[in-house]
């Protein structure tokens, strides 16, 4: 394997880096429980160590056939394993593809045909629904287990591991150059409103997200970093961070146990946290009421949907003075778009949100250049043939920087509606509703998929549920539109705080009704309906109001 230079734009490059910058820095802490004097035991890699290990297994990759291009499945819990192959496959050429675990098993199969992968390296329980299931069967031609477990033809960790050594025969060993423009992985959607589609990240794409992200939020190396999204961590090397792998399942952040988080926090003295709005309610509502504080975190970044207003004011309770709660906006195909940081989002949201305005998102992260445009849902080869608005006009937001992607993989008429040439830069369309206002920070509206359209106008989620929400009992609520586009009827799903009798529900109906009057945007609500669950939401962050199923539920109730 060739040695990598400093201008090869590989992402495992800043591991590279950072191995010989601090070596002896650790790079990944794994929680393992607590010993029998309460003392948090665990186990860790320095940098020099991850370095090491992640050469050895690439070198076992590329020996074993998944090198330079293949596309890999990876599909193994966090762990220390799971870091070494994602830097393994990277340095190896290889392009792992990465789908969300917790995903449900008809769109998990429909993924992998989509990616048509090569090769498969997972856990034991993956395989084994590899084999059932029959996942991408005819494409995958190299398998690697994970764990205890043996299947036919493939090769497991240990063994992997040894041939990389036999090859390196001593030799430090290290990443393969690769073009900017090579394919570097396929990172699957949420699927939050729909089949999820997969992603092409060239190396430049990591590339620039490592710079914007440094730069939007101050991160310094040093630092320790507890993400409670595990894809978040791959970044940590290229920003000098520890990362400490949560107790917790990832694929339920709504769910995490905030008793342990606290924990983790205290004992590593956490300094970024990554996760949810979902998992930062879960904390906030647990910390918050108790006078928790978290001195040592100066930073908690949460994305994956809006974050209520409430949330932010009972997280900022647990930082420090001078800790900040940052909201980036962006998706899959483009992030970070804009940002916002909690204090100035309290500040200028707090009587506009709850009164229409949508959410605050923040001002743009440069060099993204984000316009609004008309929205419609049809294709659009060349920038001509949009028409683009001015501020305060609400339409789709487009994004055109160093990070939006140009191609979802195997899928080119979802290419072709997302994306827009503007001479030699490719626009994505993000397929969200904003506007601008006069200071220039973008809002968010909605997604355009779920605008309800009515005789009397269009209606978007992200200003009429904040009004809604108003109400005390209201846990959450969510737009949703029934009959034909153009005649929709609006109604509004509730999801109440735990404990109301439905007893109870006419005189909140009535109350919604007459707090909906008051606005002019809710005045022509009138269908109230009390989903009897918890509302669906996404796997990824728990976070995104599944409104496509509420929408099939609400008819059935209307009729």
């Amino acid at each position: 394997m060739t040695k990598p230079t400093h201008s090869a734009p590989n992402i495992a490059e800043y591991l590279t880096r950072m191995a010989a910058d601090r070596p002896h820095q650790v790079a990944i802490f794994v929680p393992a429980g607590r010993d029998g004097l309460g003392r948090q035991a665990h186990t860790h890699l320095s940098y020099a160590q991850l370095e090491r290990e992640s050469n050895a297994i690439a070198a076992g990759l590329a020996a074993y056939g998944i090198g330079r291009g293949v596309r890999t499945v990876l599909m193994v819990r966090p762990s220390l394993e799971l870091f070494i192959l994602m830097f393994a496959l990277f340095k190896a050429g290889a392009v792992p593809v990465l789908v969300d675990p917790g995903i449900d098993r008809r769109a998990l199969s429909t993924c992998l045909a989509q990616a048509q992968p090569e090769a498969f390296v997972g856990i034991p329980l993956a395989h084994l629904g590899r084999v059932l299931f029959g996942w991408a069967r005819g494409s995958i031609r190299r398998k690697v287990w994970v764990g205890k477990g043996r299947f036919a033809g493939g090769i497991g960790y240990p063994a992997l591991r040894a041939l990389g050594e036999k090859q390196l025969a001593g030799k430090p060993g290290g990443a393969v150059a690769v073009d900017p423009d090579d394919p570097a992985a396929i990172l699957f959607t949420s699927g939050s409103t729909g089949i999820p589609k997969g992603v092409v990240y060239r190396h430049r794409h990591f590339v620039a997200q490592v710079d914007l992200l440094r730069a939007a939020f101050d991160i310094r190396p040093g630092e320790i970093d507890l993400p409670t999204f595990p894809p978040f961590a791959l970044f940590d090397p290229a920003l000098g961070m520890t990362t400490v792998i949560p107790d917790m399942d990832p694929t339920r952040p709504a769910l995490a146990d905030p008793v342990r988080l606290i924990r983790t926090i205290e004992d590593f003295g956490i300094s970024n946290l990554f996760g949810s709005p979902a998992l930062v309610d879960t904390l906030s509502r647990y910390g918050a009421v108790r006078g928790i504080k978290l001195p040592t975190m100066k930073r908690v970044i949460s994305a994956g949907a809006p974050v209520p207003l409430p949330v932010i004011e009972r997280m900022l309770k647990m930082l420090p003075e001078d800790g900040k709660l940052w909201t980036p906006y962006g998706a899959t195909e483009c992030l970070p778009v804009a940002v916002v940081e909690s204090r100035e989002l309290a500040a200028v949201a707090k009587g506009h949100t709850e009164h229409g305005a949508g959410t605050l998102v923040g001002r743009v992260v440069a060099p993204n250049r984000v316009r609004i445009i008309a929205p419609d849902d049809q294709p659009h080869a060349e920038w001509a043939q949009v028409r683009e608005l001015a501020a305060g006009q609400i339409g789709e937001i487009t994004v055109a920087g160093p990070t939006a992607t140009d191609l979802y993989y195997g899928l080119p008429e979802q290419t072709a509606r997302a994306k827009v040439r503007d001479g030699d830069a490719i626009v994505h369309r993000m397929g969200d509703m904003g506007y601008f206002d006069e200071q220039g920070r973008l809002w968010f509206c909605g997604r355009k998929s779920q605008r309800v359209v009515t005789p009397n106008g269009t209606l978007y989620t992200e200003q009429v549920e904040p009004i809604i929400n108003g109400h005390p009992q209201v846990f959450r609520s969510a737009l949703v539109g029934i009959g034909p586009a153009g005649a929709q009827t609006p109604v509004m799903v509730l999801e109440l705080e735990p404990d109301i009798p439905g007893s109870e529900h006419p005189r909140i109906f009535a109350e919604l009704r007459e707090l909906a009057t008051r606005h002019p945007l809710t005045e022509q609500l009138s269908e109230f309906r009390v989903y009897p669950k918890a509302f669906p939401v996404d796997i990824r962050h728990n976070a995104k109001i599944g409104r496509e199923k509420l929408a099939v539920w609400a008819q059935e109730q209307v009729q």
